[in-house]
């Protein structure tokens, strides 16, 4: 019998009885989780455990999709949507009063930096900021990051990590006491993303199993398609089309891991043969800011596939159009007014996604 998808599987541990405690009109939420007590010595330096044996409860930090097995998704989502619906509803929520979020972004954001920051605000946390520690941090005068983190989490209690290399974000979980959620480590991945990208799939189209993606664009540089690609293959006969110029073409490494786990790829160059067949799909933007001393091969890969108009009507009706954004004119505004585009549903639910995160590492299931 094939397995059922995420949301069909029914009440799981996670959702019996109340996330947070919040107020609204005429409706009550209580918490089952025990608050903390207050630490009266030195914190426990935790590593990152990468398995997590299927416990949500068992995760100490975020830094890449593998941690995430499918039930842990399960788990996970059935929080997110009683996110939903504390927004929804306009509660108050104090969930995490007392706590505070530190967020150190080395590379720009908008969404990740924004959403994480409300994640927090509406759970009743509060927030400190650097949005450029690249330049005003003591990184600037030579600080490690393993010395960024370990002064950071004297003052929050959790850290929220983007870096411009790739396995930054190990390296700072393990040098970490507080839990510590990466944002993106350079061209290496996006774990967030990945489960709020997840999570929309099974949202607009009501299933995980048995789908259809198209990864398109910049898939080499790309940390968004890497990381996405990782949790597509925890579900059941789905098919990956990977869609790039031959500059930026999918990493080894991922096609080894999708054989592996037995998720069928494919590297196709038309997309509008692709964009027929899929279910999904997930555009990206050629990252020009990865290239270095390379303009020639961005300037190869820029503009080769485009979304308008045109494609989006070949698409099946119940198809939808993804993208992490920011958008650099590989879809068209035109674009925007049909229903199969869900890329501002899927910034959305990166919030319920953050939320989400949040509960679990600071107060448990």
């Amino acid at each position: 019998e094939r397995t059922r998808g995420i949301m069909a599987r029914g009440t799981t541990n996670a959702s019996r009885g109340a996330v947070c405690e919040c107020r609204a009109s005429g409706r009550s939420v209580r918490s089952q989780a025990l608050p903390r007590p207050c630490r009266s010595g030195p914190r426990r330096r935790r590593g990152v455990k990468v398995r997590a044996e299927g416990k949500l409860s068992d995760l100490t930090s975020v830094v890449e999709s593998q941690q995430f097995d499918r039930g842990m998704l399960e788990d996970l989502f059935e929080v997110t949507k009683e996110m939903e619906r504390i927004v929804e509803d306009g509660a108050e929520c104090s969930l995490l009063a007392g706590k505070v979020m530190g967020t150190l972004f080395y590379e720009p954001s908008t969404r990740t930096r924004l959403s994480f920051e409300t994640a927090m605000c509406r759970l009743g946390g509060k927030v400190v900021s650097t949005e450029n520690a690249r330049e005003f941090s003591s990184v600037a005068k030579g600080e490690t990051l393993e010395d960024t983190v370990r002064t950071l989490e004297q003052y929050v209690d959790v850290i929220v990590l983007r870096h411009f290399q790739a396995g930054s974000a190990r390296i700072a979980a393990d040098a970490a006491s507080v839990p510590l959620i990466s944002a993106g480590d350079g061209p290496g991945q996006h774990p967030t993303q990945a489960l709020l990208d997840i999570y929309t799939i099974q949202k607009e189209i009501g299933r995980i199993d048995e789908t259809k993606v198209a990864l398109v664009g910049d898939l080499a540089n790309g940390r968004t398609a890497r990381s996405l690609a990782y949790v597509l293959s925890k579900f059941d006969k789905v098919k990956l089309y990977f869609v790039a110029p031959d500059v930026v073409r999918i990493n080894q490494d991922i096609k080894d891991h999708l054989t592996k786990n037995g998720c069928e790829w494919e590297e196709v160059n038309d997309l509008a043969t692709v964009a027929a067949e899929v279910d999904v799909l997930y555009q990206t933007r050629i990252q020009k800011e990865r290239f270095g001393d390379k303009p020639e091969d961005y300037e190869k890969a820029q503009g080769k596939y485009i979304v308008d108009k045109k494609l989006v009507t070949s698409m099946k009706k119940g198809a939808v159009v993804l993208h992490p954004l920011p958008r650099v004119g590989e879809i068209t505004p035109e674009v925007d007014s049909d229903p199969r585009a869900a890329y501002f549903r899927q910034a959305k639910n990166g919030l319920y996604i953050r939320m989400a995160l949040l509960t679990t590492l600071l107060k448990g299931n």
